[in-house]
C-alpha cells in the first residue's frame, strides 16, 4: 500500500482524464468515489493529445514526478495512433514506473450480457518487456526485426506476484500460458520461472497452457481458469479476449507506485457525446481502494455498480440501452449505501 498520507487518513492521487472518452469516464468515477466518501485528494495531469496541444509534449515531465510522489493515479483510457512510429505513451507509463505487474479481474456482471454466468478469474501479465519492450529496427527495406526480451528477474518477479495474489485474492489455482514448444529459449526461460516459484508455494494448484490452447479454453471453458499468469503480450491479448463488452478494471502496480486504468480503449468518436459507459472505470476506482485499504468502501462501490446494471433501467447504448453516462452514473450513486452485496468471490 503506498504511504504518501501514512497516518493522515487522507491519500493524493495523481488523476489523468486521458483521451476520447477519457474525461466522460473518469469523470464518472469521481463522482461515485466522492459520494463513498473516499479519502482520496486529486493532483489532476494531463497527459496524451490535450498535453500535446498545451506543452508540445504527449507526457510532460511533471507527470511522472507526479506518480512517484503520491505512488498512485488513476488514469483514463490514452489514444497511441497505428502505425505512426509514436510509442505507446501506456506502455512507457509501465516502464518508467516499473509497474511490473498488470493486474485484470474479469467478473460476470448482473445485466452484462456474455456467453457465459458466474465467470471469475483474473490475467496477471508481466508488463515491463517481451516483444513490449519495442526494440525494432529496419534490417534492410521491406525487412524488419523485433526483439522479444524474456529476463529471469522480471519472470520470477511476476510468477511470485502472481501466486501471492492467489492466496490475497482466495484463488486456488495459478495456469502459466506460454508457446514454450516454439520459443523454447524465451518462453522456455518464462517456463522455468514459473515452475521454480510454484515450488515455493505447494498448497497452490498449478498448471500450464499453450498460448492458442488457452484462448480456446477462455472461449469454450472459461470456469477452468482461476488465475493466468503471462509473458507480455499473451496476457494483452487474453485479457482482451476475456473482457468481451469491456466493463473490466485493471491496473498496473509494482514495488513503488501503481496506476489504474479500464481495460478499454479512448473511443474518440465518442468523446463528449454522454454516451460512454463508465462501468470499467467506476470498477477500476472500486480497485484502487482496496489497494489503499479502503475494502468496506471498495465493496461498496462494486456492489452499487452490480445494483445499477441488475436494475437494468439506466443502461447505456454499448449494452442495448439508451441511458447516458450521467443517468448511470446516477444510478450507482442511488445504489450506494443501500447495497450490502459484497464483489463475486473467489474460489477457482
Amino acid at each position: 500500500m503506498p504511504g504518501n498520507n501514512k497516518g493522515s487518513g487522507v491519500y493524493t492521487a495523481t488523476l489523468i482524464e486521458g483521451d476520447g472518452i477519457g474525461p466522460d469516464v473518469v469523470g464518472a468515477a469521481l463522482q461515485v468515489l466522492e459520494a463513498a466518501r473516499a479519502p482520496i485528494r486529486w493532483e489532476p495531469m494531463l497527459v496524451g493529445q490535450r498535453a500535446y496541444e498545451r506543452t508540445g509534449a504527449l507526457l510532460p515531465a511533471g507527470v511522472l514526478a507526479s506518480i512517484k510522489r503520491n505512488r498512485i493515479a488513476l488514469k483514463g483510457p490514452l489514444t497511441t495512433p497505428v502505425g505512426e512510429g509514436m510509442p505507446s505513451l501506456n506502455v512507457r507509463l509501465r516502464k518508467e514506473l516499473d509497474l511490473y505487474a498488470c493486474v485484470r479481474p474479469v467478473r460476470s456482471l448482473p445485466g452484462v450480457p456474455a456467453l457465459y454466468a458466474d465467470v471469475n478469474l483474473t490475467v496477471i501479465r508481466e508488463n515491463t518487456e517481451d516483444l513490449y519492450a519495442g526494440i525494432e529496427h529496419e534490417i534492410i527495406p521491406g525487412v524488419v526485426e523485433s526483439l522479444k526480451i524474456i529476463t529471469k528477474a522480471a519472470s520470477l518477479r511476476i510468477a511470485r506476484f502472481a501466486f501471492l495474489h492467489v492466496r490475497q485474492a482466495g484463488y486456488r489455482t495459478v495456469t502459466a500460458i506460454h508457446k514454450a514448444n516454439i520459443m523454447k529459449l524465451s518462453d522456455g526461460l518464462f517456463l522455468d520461472c514459473c515452475r521454480q516459484t510454484a515450488r515455493e508455494f505447494a498448497d497452490i494448484q498449478y498448471t500450464e497452457v499453450i498460448v492458442d490452447n488457452a484462448c480456446m479454453k477462455l472461449v469454450m471453458h472459461p470456469h477452468a481458469f482461476g488465475v493466468l499468469l503471462t509473458p507480455n503480450l499473451y496476457g494483452d491479448i487474453l485479457s482482451d479476449l476475456a473482457a468481451g463488452l469491456g466493463v473490466v478494471p485493471g491496473a498496473n502496480i509494482g514495488d513503488e507506485s501503481a496506476v489504474f486504468e479500464a481495460v478499454h480503449g479512448s473511443w474518440p468518436e465518442a468523446a463528449a457525446q454522454g454516451i460512454a459507459n463508465p462501468t470499467a472505470l467506476i470498477l477500476t476506482a472500486a480497485m484502487m481502494l482496496r489497494y489503499l485499504g479502503e475494502e468496506e468502501r471498495a465493496r461498496a462501490v462494486e456492489g452499487a455498480v452490480r445494483c445499477a446494471l441488475a436494475e437494468g433501467i439506466h443502461i447505456t447504448p454499448d449494452l442495448g440501452g439508451t441511458a447516458t453516462t450521467q443517468d448511470f452514473t446516477d444510478a450507482v450513486i442511488r445504489c450506494l449505501g443501500r447495497v450490502g452485496q459484497q464483489p463475486a468471490g473467489a474460489g477457482k
